[in-house]
């Protein structure tokens, strides 16, 4: 499924619209409701009537900027699932994760081999969680600007004064839709208009870009859990 942003925005004001591009997208619904629910499922069962609500809250609350229309729906229809499942009793207690992405000092070379595999445990004992889902999802994002999840961990600033340069900076994307959208347009950090516009060293921004996209992307979209390991961002100095 491709599906024009346009087109998208179109349908949320067509009742008439809506109705068809939902019935005409059933196959997808079944195919992301069925990965989520790990058998095959059909319309008869409970997890269908939950991805269907996913569906249709993506298009209701799909904006210009979001991303593409499949990549959000595909996230929505997984959570919803997932509460379906859990529910059901389906699924096992939460386990806490550390934002070791975000938190953890820079490896090198082959100190990166433990943080994989960290990870990777982290993420097996998580199967079919809410933050597994989100981590898939968003690093299809970060794919467009050419760097995984796990090249964070040398990006991520480290020191105070830094940490509240990268946090203006991703304050700035978020309060300015035109300046975040340019970004996700040209899969670029507009370095020189923040530099400018907020007086940052141009080394830091540089250095640090990966971790500004990210921090941006993650906390304008539909990333819940990924998004409370950065929430101090979005408070302002002092506060």
């Amino acid at each position: 499924m491709s599906i024009d942003m346009d087109y998208v925005l179109k349908i949320q004001h067509d009742k008439a619209l809506w109705n068809q591009f939902v019935a005409d997208n059933e196959p997808f619904i079944l195919k992301i409701v069925s990965l989520a629910a790990r058998r095959y499922i059909t319309t008869s069962d409970d997890e269908w009537s939950a991805g269907l609500e996913g569906f249709v809250q993506a298009i209701r609350e799909y904006r210009p900027g979001t991303g593409s229309f499949e990549g959000f729906a595909a996230l929505l229809i997984r959570r919803r699932v997932i509460d379906c499942l859990r529910a059901q009793q389906k699924f096992t207690a939460e386990i806490p994760v550390d934002p070791i992405l975000f938190e953890m000092p820079p490896e090198e070379g082959e100190k990166e081999l433990p943080l994989r595999m960290a990870l990777s445990e982290k993420l097996t004992v998580l199967e079919d969680d809410a933050l597994r889902l989100e981590i898939e999802s968003v690093g299809e994002v970060f794919q467009r600007y050419n760097f995984t999840f796990f090249d964070l961990t040398k990006s991520s600033p480290k020191a105070k004064k830094t940490k509240r340069a990268c946090a203006a900076a991703v304050r700035c994307l978020l309060e300015n839709p035109i300046l975040l959208n340019e970004m996700r347009r040209s899969a670029q950090l507009p370095i020189k208009i923040l530099e400018e516009k907020l007086h940052l060293p141009r080394k830091i921004l540089e250095r640090h870009r990966r971790y500004i996209i990210a921090a941006a992307e993650i906390l304008s979209g539909e990333y819940p859990c990924l998004g409370s390991y950065l929430s101090a961002i979005r408070k302002e100095p002092g506060k």
